[in-house]
């Protein structure tokens, strides 16, 4: 991607993502952000549809040694997506995996919580779902999401981010019903450099995306 195409920021990138879901007549009826970045994003994308936001939480399950690299992820409800091969390279046995899964887990269930306060969790029976995040790189916390939503009784998930790259996209199609991509460039070091302004959002931040205050 030249640097023309770059999103200026994460509201412009939500902006275009609301109006490609939009333009494929994608009939979405609440938008899901993975926190804490997604929500920028979210909120616009939320606002070009008219439709409610709310969230979707997991957490990193991180390598021994290593809490950086992803051997797999964990969402709020439990629901777990494991990275095999990085497992086996990293060297971590079961009992470090499941360890770190039900801590992991209960992060991100206390993170929802926090969030969304004294709201409680939307009912997705019968939705179609849009989960938003501000990017892919191995889509690691955004597959435990998706497993979770699969759980859920809701009619339709889509997945809608601006930027990934084609292997992980390819990949997270088998998750979703369906997955909105703006750009998939072959050269992908990292989410942040298809973005001008790619700054780190607080938890307050965020949280003030969800409620619409911002």
């Amino acid at each position: 991607m030249p640097d023309s195409s770059r999103f200026k920021d994460r509201t412009e990138a939500g902006t275009q993502l609301g109006e490609a879901l939009s333009e494929r007549e994608i009939d979405v009826d609440i938008v899901l952000a993975i926190p804490r970045g997604g929500l920028p994003l979210g909120r616009a994308v939320a606002d070009v549809l008219n439709v409610p936001l709310d969230i979707v939480v997991a957490s990193k399950i991180g390598a021994p040694g290593n809490p950086e690299l992803a051997i797999g992820a964990v969402a709020s409800d439990g629901s777990v997506w494991r990275n095999g091969e990085a497992v086996h390279g990293t060297g971590a046995d079961e009992e470090y995996f499941e360890q770190e899964r039900e801590r992991e887990a209960e992060n991100a269930r206390q993170k929802a919580d926090r969030y969304r306060g004294e709201r409680s969790e939307p009912d997705l029976t019968g939705k179609t779902v849009a989960v938003v995040d501000d990017g892919v790189a191995t889509g690691s916390t955004v597959r435990a999401c998706l497993q979770m939503l699969r759980k859920t009784d809701a009619e339709r998930v889509v997945l809608a981010v601006p930027v990934g790259p084609p292997d992980t996209v390819h990949e997270l199609q088998e998750l979703a019903d369906e997955v909105v991509v703006l750009e998939t460039p072959s050269r992908f070091m990292g989410v942040g450099q298809f973005y001008e302004r790619f700054d780190q959002v607080s938890d307050e931040e965020a949280m003030e995306y969800l409620a619409g205050e911002q």
